[in-house]
């Protein structure tokens, strides 16, 4: 029996290519594509696709929180990461989250291919330039890099979530809707944020998100 994939990318063209792979792989059959993180969690909330190919950056939820968030209600549901960057950062958090599996896109059909295989029969795959990085991340005096954020490991997942989506300029309403929450409930998440992180304003949330890895240069900058 071929396995269920869903598809988690937002630019269509790339979307549309591996659908192609897939459709002429006999052991795949692609049953859903999306183009967020929080569709792919309202989607494996009524459809449980058995392994799910899920980009990196995605618009609002990130493939990372997406990952953590779809897990968490569907454990059994195996992810492959895919990727443009092979930084460490990304490589060991998408581990963290869940992924059994972290491809780049500029990986061949022929890998793509063999890194969906190997984790829809139980294994684990790492492109090799992952590989190379995440041996020489284990190798550092900081194997899972919290040194540079002490304030991030006292936060949930959630708040961490909430804090990412903060620093990006989003409102509590904005977030809200991306994680399927009540507004009221992000009002309480950011006034723990402020608590925890002993934070002033919104400003100061967006330079620990930024000091912590959670988001960019460009997107700090682009806070409303």
């Amino acid at each position: 029996m071929p396995v269920d994939v869903l598809l988690v990318e937002d630019h269509q063209v790339v979307r549309d290519g591996i659908r192609a792979i897939l459709d002429r792989a006999e052991d795949f059959r692609v049953v859903g594509a999306v183009d967020t993180g929080a569709e792919a969690v309202q989607f494996c909330r009524h459809t449980a696709p058995q392994l799910i190919l899920m980009d990196l950056s995605l618009p609002g939820l990130n493939g990372i929180e997406a990952t953590a968030e779809i897990l968490r209600h569907n454990p059994a549901c195996k992810i492959v990461v895919l990727s443009m960057y092979d930084d460490e950062n990304s490589v060991v958090n998408a581990i963290r989250a869940g992924a059994r599996g972290f491809v780049l896109k500029k990986a061949s059909q022929g890998d793509l291919l063999e890194a969906l295989r190997a984790v829809s029969n139980g294994s684990s795959y790492l492109s090799p330039e992952v590989s190379e990085r995440l041996v020489h991340r284990m190798q550092s005096a900081d194997p899972m890099g919290t040194a540079d954020a002490p304030e991030i490991q006292r936060l949930s997942p959630r708040e961490v979530q909430v804090l990412r989506l903060v620093g990006e300029g989003k409102s509590s309403r904005e977030i809200a809707g991306l994680l399927q929450l009540e507004v009221e409930t992000i009002r309480s998440y950011r006034k723990s944020l402020m608590k925890k992180l002993a934070a002033k304003n919104a400003t100061h949330l967006t330079h620990i998100a930024l000091k912590a890895g959670l988001i960019s240069v460009g997107a700090a900058s682009g806070r409303a």
